[in-house]
């Protein structure tokens, strides 16, 4: 290793980190089927409407975060909430990772760059851009990161056998919640972000170094869009929020 001008550009390719997942959390009978909900009302909701069971449960000073699994279509498949922000989403995935899962879909809401996208709508994520650092520590220094497209298949697949109008475009990826600028929105929408959200370059980089499928899906939440903030509440996204769920499932047993 050598000293770079800035820190977070000194990315060691080394595969070993003094504290490894696989050390840390021994793999267990988990499925390979995964899907990571970003909506802990609904993870709750379906962990008791499936009667999923725990199947693994970290405890930290965030307190107590299950692992649920349950079968659907015949097929095993684990959930979880991974709290909010690229490091604790990436430490999340990591753990679901070393415990055994390989196939993993993504749902989640973002800021829409775009405010044609209504509340609700859906977006599949074809790359993000790497406005984070997570992604910093499992990959080289780069602007963006892609979905594979198999993965993008199968998404798209299922919401079109679903009818499902979406829209398959780039993200933005950024730690700076307050920090998301008149100016910097500008140059993200030239290079083609259509949503704005703080964990998907984090999450997509952990799978890519450790060599699992992972794919994207967003539903339009606020508008940041313009030079004011439009929360757009006046909608109850709870239905839109399961319907995304069970489809992400769908998707995932496609992989």
């Amino acid at each position: 290793m050598h000293q770079e001008k800035y820190p977070i550009l000194e990315f060691d390719p080394i595969r070993r980190a003094v504290i490894e997942p696989s050390e840390l959390f021994q793999a267990i009978d988990i499925p390979e089927y995964c899907v990571v909900c970003f909506f802990k009302d609904i993870v709750e909701k379906v962990a008791q409407s499936s009667g999923a069971k725990v199947i693994f449960e970290d405890k930290g000073v965030y307190g107590s975060n299950p692992f649920y699994r349950f079968q659907h279509n015949g097929h095993q498949v684990v959930f979880f909430h991974p709290f909010v922000g690229a490091p604790l989403a990436a430490a999340f995935l990591e753990i679901a990772i070393a415990l055994g899962s390989r196939k993993i879909i993504v749902c989640g809401s973002a800021g829409v760059l775009d405010r044609t996208i209504p509340v609700g709508g859906f977006i599949v994520t074809s790359a993000a851009i790497r406005d984070e650092g997570v992604s910093y520590h499992y990959l080289p220094p780069g602007r963006e990161i892609e979905t594979h497209l198999k993965v993008i298949g199968a998404i798209t697949s299922t919401l079109d056998e679903h009818k499902e109008t979406y829209r398959v475009a780039k993200s933005w990826t950024t730690d700076g919640l307050f920090r998301e600028t008149a100016g910097k929105i500008a140059l993200r929408k030239e290079e083609g972000c259509i949503t704005v959200e703080m964990e998907a370059a984090a999450l997509l980089a952990v799978a890519r170094f450790r060599g699992v499928d992972l794919g994207y899906i967003l539903t339009g939440g606020d508008d940041v869009s313009g030079t004011e903030w439009d929360q757009r509440q006046e909608m109850s996204r709870i239905p839109t929020r399961e319907r995304m769920f069970w489809l992400s499932v769908e998707a995932c047993l496609k992989l």
